[in-house]
């Protein structure tokens, strides 16, 4: 099994970026998935979860209005658009894959899969 991220860099506040993650070894259409986030110093958090179908999905209350997670089981990934980003999203951010649960999981320790992580670094 193996997630690869995607999509991170350098960007100004108020700008943008698209996160993919690409999934291979397993079937994406079968698992729940998720975003999380890591900055130096601190735990790591959820910033958005969708179920297994698609139709339920969470946010951090920190980036709700400005992030949106969505994915495509055809082409096993997972996306996360990422709107007036801010300072206080600049983390290494990791997709998670959960194949024995359906829902939109908030907690990292019901993930199985992990990728290695993206840097996301917002300039003010």
């Amino acid at each position: 099994v193996q997630l690869v991220e995607s999509g991170g860099g350098l960007v100004q506040a108020g700008g943008s970026l698209r996160l993919s993650c690409t999934v291979s070894g397993l079937i994406l259409a079968a698992d729940a998935l998720g975003w999380f986030r890591q900055a130096p110093g601190k735990g790591r958090e959820v910033v958005a979860a969708i179920s297994m179908t698609g139709l339920s999905t969470h946010y951090a209350d920190s980036v709700e209005g400005r992030f949106t997670v969505s994915r495509d089981s055809a082409k096993n990934t997972l996306y996360l658009r990422m709107d007036n980003l801010e300072p206080e999203d600049t983390a290494m951010y990791y997709c998670a894959a959960s194949d024995d649960r359906i829902g939109a999981l908030k907690l990292p320790r019901l993930y199985q899969y992990w990728g290695q992580g993206t840097q996301v670094t917002v300039s003010s």
